[in-house]
């Protein structure tokens, strides 16, 4: 497909999407938003894939949302509207979704990384859910997914009183994986997401369902739900492969079957 608001590249079983606003500091219009969910889509049906990367630019990885496309909306308009649904179509994504977030990471911004799996940081990154200045709220996954990943007080400053996060603090509670320089920073997620995509594809696929079902089951399900996962890799080549591997002291030779 070509595209008009993203560029997309595949690296190493990476597929790597970038947001391509500059002047609108990555604002996430509906075509965009569109365009990357269709991207990431295809790397997730492609089997030379194991992993993806959602980046912007150095200054800024999404700024927010376009507000100029929801200013005059109802109700109705907003009901109508397949945006938000989005970000649903991300969290159901075989394959894991690592965020590379450099500059401004706010508003829709901040809830699209949030719906990544993995979030690696520059330096320069800047977490926050502004909307309350635009007398809104976050409604894209903004006031769920922040407060069980920095709890309930951080999570009320954030979105009543439009605290922001600077790298730092994102890593030390825990919405980040790791801060980077600046200017290595997409270079480090890549480099992190090659790394899971050379892993076994069905086990990684597996284990990433079974860390998100913990957001949905109490503990004693969840650690059934786990065990079945669990049992049915066993069924998989690729199990067998990798304890052969293990046994014989050799490098594994993935299949994803």
């Amino acid at each position: 497909m070509t595209y008009e608001y993203i560029l997309i590249q595949t690296e190493q079983k990476v597929g790597l999407v970038q947001f391509n606003r500059p002047r609108a500091l990555n604002a996430l219009n509906r075509e965009m938003v569109s365009e990357t969910v269709a991207a990431l889509e295809s790397f997730d049906r492609d089997p030379g894939v194991g992993c993806m990367v959602i980046t912007g630019s150095e200054r800024a990885f999404a700024a927010g949302a376009d507000i100029k496309q929801m200013a005059q909306a109802t109700p109705v308009d907003m009901l109508d509207n397949p945006f938000i649904d989005y970000w649903d179509r991300l969290r159901r994504l075989n394959k894991p979704v690592i965020a590379a977030v450099s500059g401004f990471c706010l508003g829709g911004g901040c809830e699209l990384a949030m719906a990544c799996d993995m979030i690696i940081a520059s330096e320069s990154a800047q977490f926050g859910q502004p909307e309350i200045n635009l007398g809104v709220i976050p409604g894209a996954g903004g006031t769920q997914r922040l407060t069980r990943a920095v709890g309930k007080a951080l999570a009320m400053e954030m979105v009543l009183n439009d605290r922001r996060l600077s790298a730092d603090e994102a890593a030390r509670f825990g919405l980040v994986n790791r801060v980077v320089p600046t200017e290595s920073y997409l270079a480090e997620a890549m480099k992190f997401a090659a790394q899971i995509a050379a892993r076994a594809p069905v086990a990684i696929r597996l284990a990433k369902e079974a860390i998100n079902a913990v957001y949905e089951m109490p503990l004693q399900a969840g650690l059934a739900y786990e065990r079945r996962l669990f049992y049915m890799l066993f069924a998989t080549e690729d199990q067998k492969e990798g304890m052969d591997a293990f046994v014989n002291k050799r490098p594994a030779n993935w299949q994803g079957k």
